[in-house]
Parts: C-alpha cells; sequence; structure tokens
C-alpha cells in the first residue's frame, strides 16, 4: 500500500529492480553493459499506435471513439536468430521502465537467451506515457479495462515492425508469441491465453503460450485473505505480539474511546483527525512483507525490521521509557490489563518505530505537509484532480470498477486477532472510489472471473507463485481453488509453487558476477529452470506446427 499526497492506493506491486551491474562482464562473447548505465540509455523507446476503443458493440465504451494512441514498447534483439520467439513482459499497472532491467536479467532474459528470441517490454494502457485520453477524469477512464488491455497485447502481436527487422515477418501467426506477466500482469497473460490463444502460442501467466507468475486471476471485493500468509508464515513471536498491539488501538478506538486522545498522542499522530486513518497508520508496518525478495537490489527490509523492533527485549529509544506509565495505562485501557509486563516494552518500541518512520519524516520534510495530508484517506480535494500528472488514478479506477482487492480488518473473522485494524472497512478502504470517481457500488469482479479465477487452466498455460505471497489467496494456489489448489503439474499446463517465495520472484535475477552459492535461492533457480525448458518445449511444438 503507498501514500501520495492524502491518497492510500492499494498496490500489486513488489518493488521494481532499477540498477545494473557493475563491471564489464562477457555472456556468450557478448558485452553486457555496465551497471552504472541506466536501462533507458540502452533501450531506446518504440511507439506503435493502437486503438483507443476495440469494442464498438459495447455499451460501457459509450461514446466510442475511432482514435488511436501511442503504447510504449521496448525490445532487446541481441540473441535472436531466424525462427526464434517474441517474448512479451507485459509491465502491469506501472511505467515500463521500471522493467527494463528483465530485459537484462531474470526470467525474460534466460527464455530470450535461451529461445534466441526478442524480449519485449510493453506497457499498459493509462500508465507511463500510454495514455489515450487527455486527462483522467472518471469519463476519459472508461476504456482503461482488462479487455481493452488484453486486445491491446493482441494487437500488439499482430501489427509490430521491430526496428531493423522490418524485413522480417515477426508478427503473430507467423512468429510465436508467448506472453509473460507478474501480479495483475500475470492475470492479464493468463487472460490472453485464453482470449486470443491464436496469437499467444504460450503464456507464463503469462501468454501462444503463457507464464502468469503470482497472477491474481480471481477477482475480489473484500480481500482480508491478503494478511493470512504472514500469519501463516511470519515469525510467531513477531505476529503474536502485533495483533495484540492492533487490538490495543482497536479495543480503544471502537470501545473505549475516551482514551483515543491519550492513544493517538502516544504515537504522536494526535493531529490526525479521523481514527480509520490512525488505525491505518499503525497498519502500515505489517505491509512490508509483500516487498521481501530474495534479490538484494530489491529486497524490502521493513517487515524484518519492524519484527526486530516490537520483539526486541529492551527499550530500543531509551526517551521513550519517561512513558512507561502512560503505556501501562493505555493497555489498560485496550483490555490487556495481564498483560502489562508483557507488552508494555513492545508498544514503547511500536511507538518509537511509527514515530521514526513515518511520523517524523513528515514533520521534518522541506514540503510544509501535515499529517492529516500525508496520511488522510479523507481528503476530497485531492481525489477531484484528474490530469495527467495525477497517474495514480488509473490502477484505483481499475480496483473500483473490476477487481476489488480491499485489504480489510473488518472482514477478519472473529475467532481471530487481525493483522491489520478492523476499523479498516470495506467502507473505509473504498472511500477513494466515492471521492476520486463517484463510484459507489462494489466492482463488476464478474468481468474478471468470468475467465476461469481460481480454476482458470488452459494448455500452454504456466501458473507459478510463491508459497508466502500474500496474493496466493487471488491465484489458482488459493486453497479456495478446486482441489484447495492442488493440480498436478505437467509440461502442457506447468503449475508450480515455489517454496519460500513471495511475490513473482521468479521474474527477478542476477547478472553472472553477482551469482553467490545461495543466490538465486534453489527453489528460484529450480523453477526457472522449469520454465526455460518447457518454454523450449513449447517452441518446438510451434515449429512443429502443433496448434
Amino acid at each position: 500500500m503507498a501514500t501520495k499526497r492524502g491518497v492510500l492506493i492499494l498496490s500489486l506491486l513488489a518493488t521494481a529492480v532499477s540498477s545494473l551491474p557493475s563491471t564489464p562482464l562477457q555472456e556468450g562473447g557478448r558485452p553486457v553493459r555496465k551497471r552504472e548505465a541506466e536501462p533507458t540509455s540502452i533501450y531506446p523507446e518504440y511507439n506503435i499506435s493502437v486503438p483507443i476503443d476495440y469494442f464498438h458493440n459495447d455499451t460501457l465504451y459509450e461514446p466510442h471513439s475511432n482514435g488511436t494512441f501511442n503504447l510504449r514498447y521496448w525490445f532487446d534483439a541481441s540473441y535472436y536468430k531466424d525462427g526464434g520467439p517474441v517474448i512479451v513482459l507485459q509491465s502491469g499497472e506501472t511505467d515500463g521502465t521500471g522493467r527494463l532491467p528483465f530485459l537484462q536479467k531474470g526470467l525474460l532474459h534466460q527464455l530470450t537467451q535461451a529461445t534466441n528470441g526478442i524480449g519485449v517490454v510493453l506497457e499498459h494502457r493509462y500508465y507511463g506515457t500510454s495514455f489515450p485520453t487527455p486527462d483522467v477524469s472518471t469519463k476519459n477512464l472508461r476504456f482503461l479495462t482488462t479487455d481493452q488491455a488484453l486486445a491491446d497485447m493482441a494487437y500488439f502481436a499482430q501489427n509490430v515492425a521491430f526496428e531493423g527487422f522490418e524485413h522480417k515477418d515477426l508478427t503473430a501467426p507467423a512468429t510465436a508469441y508467448f506472453g509473460y506477466g507478474g501480479s495483475y500482469a500475470g492475470a492479464l497473460v493468463a487472460f490472453l491465453r485464453l482470449v486470443y490463444p491464436d496469437v499467444y502460442y504460450v503464456s507464463l501467466i503469462e501468454p501462444k503460450g503463457a507464464i502468469s507468475s503470482s497472477g491474481v486471476t480471481e477477482a475480489i471485493w473484500d480481500f482480508w485473505r491478503y494478511y493470512e500468509p504472514v500469519r501463516e508464515y511470519g515469525p510467531r513471536h513477531c505476529i503474536s505480539i502485533h495483533t495484540k498491539l492492533i487490538n490495543v488501538a482497536d479495543n480503544i478506538l471502537r470501545n473505549n474511546t475516551k482514551y483515543t486522545s491519550r492513544l493517538k498522542g502516544a504515537f504522536g499522530l494526535e493531529s490526525i483527525t479521523y481514527d480509520d486513518d490512525f488505525a491505518q497508520v499503525l497498519s502500515f508496518p505489517i505491509g512490508g512483507w509483500q516487498g521481501r525478495n530474495w534479490d538484494p537490489e530489491v529486497n524490502d527490509l521493513s517487515f524484518n525490521e519492524y519484527c526486530g523492533n516490537i520483539t526486541y527485549p529492551s527499550l530500543i529509544n531509551n526517551a521513550t521509557a519517561n512513558s512507561t506509565a502512560n503505556i501501562r495505562r493505555i493497555l489498560i485501557a485496550g483490555g490487556y490489563t495481564n498483560f502489562t509486563s508483557t507488552l508494555t516494552v513492545p508498544m514503547l518500541n511500536f511507538i518509537n518505530y511509527v514515530q521514526q518512520t513515518y511520523v517524523f519524516p513528515i514533520l521534518d520534510s522541506d514540503e510544509d505537509e501535515t499529517l492529516d495530508q500525508a496520511y488522510s484517506t479523507h481528503n476530497q480535494t485531492f481525489y477531484g484532480l484528474n490530469d495527467l500528472s495525477q497517474d495514480w488514478r488509473s490502477w484505483p479506477y481499475q480496483y473500483c470498477t473490476q477487481w476489488g482487492f480491499l485489504q480489510t480488518g473488518s472482514g477478519v473473522p472473529a475467532d481471530r486477532l487481525p493483522l491489520v485494524s478492523r476499523l479498516l472497512t470495506l467502507e473505509y478502504n473504498s472511500l477513494i472510489c466515492r471521492y476520486a470517481f463517484n463510484i459507489t457500488s462494489p466492482p463488476n469482479t464478474n468481468a474478471i472471473n468470468k475467465y476461469g479465477g481460481f480454476d482458470i487452466a488452459y494448455p500452454r498455460l504456466a501458473i507459478i507463485d510463491g508459497e508466502e505471497d500474500p496474493w496466493r489467496g487471488a491465484s489458482p494456489h488459493s486453497g479456495l481453488a478446486k482441489n484447495g489448489g492442488n493440480r498436478t503439474s505437467t509440461n502442457e499446463e506447468p503449475f508450480l509453487l515455489v517454496r519460500g517465495a513471495v511475490h513473482h520472484w521468479d521474474e527477478n535475477g542476477l547478472f553472472p558476477n553477482e551469482t553467490t552459492t545461495t543466490l538465486p535461492p534453489a527453489p528460484v533457480k529450480e523453477v526457472q529452470a522449469q520454465e526455460v525448458e518447457f518454454v523450449k518445449a513449447w517452441l518446438e511444438e510451434f515449429r512443429a506446427g502443433k496448434p
């Protein structure tokens, strides 16, 4: 979850790779670029003109448009040989430049090298520079749907002419097109394999094949299960303390409100007007779980740092000792009279962590921003902005209209303590839908789940998920899927769960001089090797004329 000037944006994105290797390397006789080189300086950007509206018979898009817009892409043909495939990485709900390092290392690069193919990063409409409309008002966002984005990918494959290869027919179906995507983009390429099977030969949930990595194929309005993998796989002592501390706050905010001011003041958040905004800030630290990654360059350490803080046996900041008596009163007011001896230090360290991470950086910044401005979801003025610089609007529009994925605490069953505050309700988390887009009803999740949801399956559609991924509950590996998310994995329909992995860990990679005996970790190396092998087998099937 990210904040931006008063807006809280639910995000599927893992941290993007952004840097390159430090010394020149040789790889297969080819010079490999230096780390200090920016990917944008290595890979020129291109644009293909695509229709704004593919569906003139659908009233959802009225008034219709006959116009076109520039859809941005990048490609690397370093390894291309005649007969090689085109492997398209769908960049998903972000600026496509953040995906460019995958042209150099990671699964996209491995597949391109192994198949003598062309690697492509394709930007999604309404992200980066690929905007079909002059602003992002609600009216002009009507062309931002999953179906339109799928049509973009098909149009690209059928019409692209790669610079330097204009004399070759590298379009589908003459050339094998494979699709890859992670998270939302993973779901997109999975659907692509179903909707345009004659265009994309493979989908690696993703497509004529496709690989779907951590693909969230089931749209869910109240996705309270998002945090359950943290409960299951997180450090038990940390999770036990964390849920109790959140419950203390909930008990006061919901049942003993005369202590609300005291509670907010203890955290230095007394200036936050709304109790649900305050509860949201206290819930932020647990969200760092998704950003954990085996790749040191993109690994988010915040979850481990937070757990280290609240489980530390003594005060981390001795200045907080003066608040001991006050914290004990807060614990008692929050229903934990019998735990004052064991929770006082964790609560003080929790307060210190919140202040150091979320309070002081705002108060000490030069932006003259208040805590309310930084963290309030009730900022209707901000939500009214809709010029193209307000690029935060694109993904909320998608989850407000079709995908959902609101991560609530209120939806957690009463038989367990939630990992985020129960004040984080559907009503609260959907304020952005109401204020930004005047949407007051749940999204049309049927528009997504019509493709199969949890149980999506198709030949040459690979489904790859992380065992500990918080998004696993929206994927085919969910326990809510048929057979409890257990399927037999075959070369035709790979179904792989990466041990110990979080969010699309198979996508990342290292340069040869960065690898060690433990990096990449064995489960990641194993699944990447399998992906390379079944994609090579699929390519041979394409060459043999298998439909």
